[in-house]
Formats: structure tokens, sequence, C-alpha cells
């Protein structure tokens, strides 16, 4: 399920970087008392009330000023208004209504049902009770005061905007559907991919990284099963994306990754996977999507045997061990060399990754790893491993009953997974295991 999104806007130094880490629950942005500090933009995740949002940071806005920082920071303050779902207008009680602040209302009265208004450094309520009033000049509604330095206000406000957030029944997915999500770094040919997979060019292609700025949905009809093609922008780490831009595509691109059912991995076969490559497969199987890995411009590669492929293989798995379940294929967009294959690992996947396993079958499994392995003892306790069932699918999940649950290790927790894998496969799909007590007779 794609989170929505909540910015943070307003003119400088009237504690946006501030309200953003109190919000996001920790210290993700500088904050300083010197206007102007935050020029890249910020997001997180965040939870309130039992949603799931995206909260974005952004620069402090300015009515005057054509240098290129004032000009840039006004374009990606505009983008984070009409990106967002719901935005925080943050003004200094203290100082009362600024004409920047009038300035950037402007631009916001035309979407005043998604915009409430922060009125921050009211410290003490009792003492400033109508500090905030004043802000009703700006047409927004009625304002919030927050403290964001100590927190006073914040839930009162974040009450208010998570009711502002769409429903959560719009962003359900239809189940018959299967959310395809391409993802790698810029330039190593997803949508090379993307439309050699579709049969014509419905995403630009061009030499240059970075040609793919959203997250753009393509159907395909394949083998009697729909499936919906997210070619993504090239993700880079944080600290490289200055391009405001560039910015939000990668915050369109986690999106894209959060509703996706199997995420098609792009790598560069001249490159190998590099370290970004590894961090975005760890998002996708810590969130329990599917996984495949295609290599691309496979034919580029000039000095290779039968084993070139295995032995690349075998050197990323030392890396990342949990890619030893992902499928690689090895591809080229280009020639369209195996690329149809790639559909054939994303029906695989996707079924595996809803496949249901009898409760007979898992304690018979289950009993055969632990007769040829029993649980380590914990703190001179006996751990007994005592049946298991399978509770859940997307991705699949069993409950392993112990008379000492949290003394069984993790690394007894992975030979368990290990084993289950051996015995049912669950090619590209993540394994979750939960520890639980056997219930005692009341």
């Amino acid at each position: 399920m794609s989170r929505h999104t909540i910015a943070i806007v307003g003119r400088p130094n009237v504690g946006k970087s501030t309200l953003f880490n109190r919000l996001a629950g920790g210290r993700r942005a500088i904050t300083h008392d010197r206007p102007g500090v935050t020029r890249d933009r910020q997001f997180a995740p965040a939870t309130w009330n039992g949603r799931d949002f995206w909260l974005v940071d952004t620069g402090g806005w300015t009515a005057t000023g054509d240098d290129a920082l004032s000009t840039a920071v006004r374009r990606q303050v505009t983008l984070a208004i009409a990106d967002a779902d719901v935005v925080l207008l943050v003004v200094d009680a203290r100082a009362g209504v600024h004409p920047a602040d009038l300035g950037i209302a402007g631009l916001l009265r035309q979407h005043r049902e998604r915009v409430l208004v922060a009125a921050n450094k009211v410290d003490d309520p009792l003492e400033e009770p109508y500090a905030h009033l004043v802000f009703h000049e700006l047409g927004l509604g009625e304002p919030c005061p927050v403290s964001a330095a100590a927190g006073k206000g914040t839930g009162d406000l974040l009450d208010h905007a998570v009711a502002l957030l769409p429903p959560v029944d719009s962003e359900a997915k239809d189940e018959d559907v299967i959310q395809v999500a391409v993802v790698g770094r810029p330039n190593v040919g997803k949508s090379s991919i993307v439309n050699r997979l579709l049969g014509e060019e419905r995403a630009v292609v061009a030499p240059e990284s970075g040609t793919t700025r959203d997250a753009i949905d393509s159907p395909l009809r394949y083998q009697d099963t729909s499936l919906n093609f997210i070619d993504t922008a090239g993700l880079r780490r944080r600290t490289k994306v200055k391009d405001e831009v560039e910015f939000y595509s990668a915050l369109r691109t986690e999106r894209a990754v959060e509703r996706a059912d199997v995420c098609v991995l792009v790598v560069d076969a001249a490159d190998g996977l590099h370290v970004q490559d590894v961090r975005v497969a760890s998002q996708v199987w810590e969130q329990g999507s599917g996984l495949i890995v295609a290599v691309n411009k496979w034919d580029l590669i000039e000095e290779k045997d039968t084993n070139t492929a295995e032995r690349g293989r075998a050197e990323v798995v030392e890396r990342a061990p949990f890619l030893d379940a992902v499928p690689f294929i090895y591809v080229s967009a280009l020639t369209g060399q195996r690329v149809r294959r790639i559909l054939e690992s994303i029906l695989e996947v996707a079924e595996q990754r809803h496949r249901r396993i009898g409760t007979a079958e898992v304690n018979r499994v289950l009993e055969a790893l632990v007769q040829r392995n029993q649980p380590p003892q914990h703190g001179g306790q006996e751990v007994n491993i005592l049946y298991g069932s399978q509770i859940g699918t997307a991705p699949p999940t069993f409950a392993i009953v112990s008379n000492a649950p949290d003394a069984v290790l993790e690394s007894y927790q992975r030979f368990l997974a290990n084993g289950f894998r051996s015995a049912w496969g669950f090619t590209g799909v993540p394994l979750r295991l939960k520890l639980r007590r056997k219930r005692g007779r009341r």
C-alpha cells in the first residue's frame, strides 16, 4: 500500500526542520538559528493514528531574490505543494504575519482544503493564548498553535493532518493485477526493458541518465494474467539527490516500491551490484515484496563462459546472503535476449508469494529440521520447538510455537527459514517467522 505525503513548507527560520524532526521521530534534518540551512529536500516515513505517510521537509521560501538558490527553493516548494496530499504551512507565532507568509499563502489558497497552518514557537499556550490567531489573515482556516522544539500541540496538528489524508480505501489496489516496479540506479536500462516487454516505446529512453522523472504505469496482459509495470526514476543515495525534480522522482519511486507485489531490480552487467542496489533490494525484501534481479547489457560482456554468470551471482550472494533466494536473469534490452524470461519469473514469484502450505506438511518438515539440529539452550534453559503452521501469505508467514520463544536465537530462526525454503522453494520471496509461546490451560 503506497503512503500518502505531507509536505512542510514556509519561509526561512520558522522551525520547519525542527517540526520535521519532531513529527518524524528523530533528528533527520539539520536545524540552526541561521535561516536557509535546509537546502536539500528530506523525506522520511512516519505513522500516526494507524496511518502511514511520508513527511517532506523543504527549504525556506522567499518572495524576493533572483539568485539561483532562491529560485531553486521556490521551484521545489511549488513542486512540494503540487505533489503532497496535505501541506503544513509553518509560521512564526512570535514574529507575527510576515510578507513572505502572505506570499506563500497566496500559492496555497487554491489548495486550501488540504492546507493546515502551524503557528510555531508557541512554547506556553497559557501565556500566549492568542498568538496564533493573527494568522487568520492568511485565509487558510484555523491556525494550529504548536511548539516544535517542546512538542506541544504537535499531536493535535497530526490529528488534523491525518484527517485530511485521502481515505485508506482509495489506496487499495486491484488484487487481480500484479503490480511490478522496475527499479535500479540511473541509466541501467530500466525503461528499455519495460519497452521491450511491452513491445512498444511507452517510456522515453536516452543515453543520458535521469531521463525518467516520474513513476509511469503501463498495463500488460500475459498468459491470462494482468500485470502493471511501474517504470521508475533511477534511485541514488539521498546525499546524491540534488535537483528538486530528481528529489520528488526519488520519493515517487519509493512509493512505487511500496505498492509493488514484485520488484525487478535492473543492474548493469558491466558495473555489477552497487551498494545502492543492495540497499534497494533490502528495502524490497524487508517490506515483503517479491524480488527479481535482471542483469542488463549482458551482450556487452565480451569475455564470458558458461560459468561467468554463476561466478558473478556467487560473489553477489556472498555480499548479500538473502539474494541467494532471488532469481537472476541475464538479459539484453537492446537485442531482446532472455527478456521474456522476466515475465515468466514475475508470474512464478507472484504465485510463490501467495503459496500456502498445509499444517501437517509444515510440522513434518519442522520436525525433521529439529531432529537434525536441536535449538541451542539459552542461559541453561532448555528450548523446545513444539509445532508450527502458516498464518499468512504475501509474504509467506509461519508461526513457530516454543516453550521459550524469546530464547530462540536468530541464527536458529535462519536455519528454520532456510529449511522451509529448501523444502518448498518460495523463489524470490521473503519468509517471515513469528515465534510464539504455547498457551497454557486456564
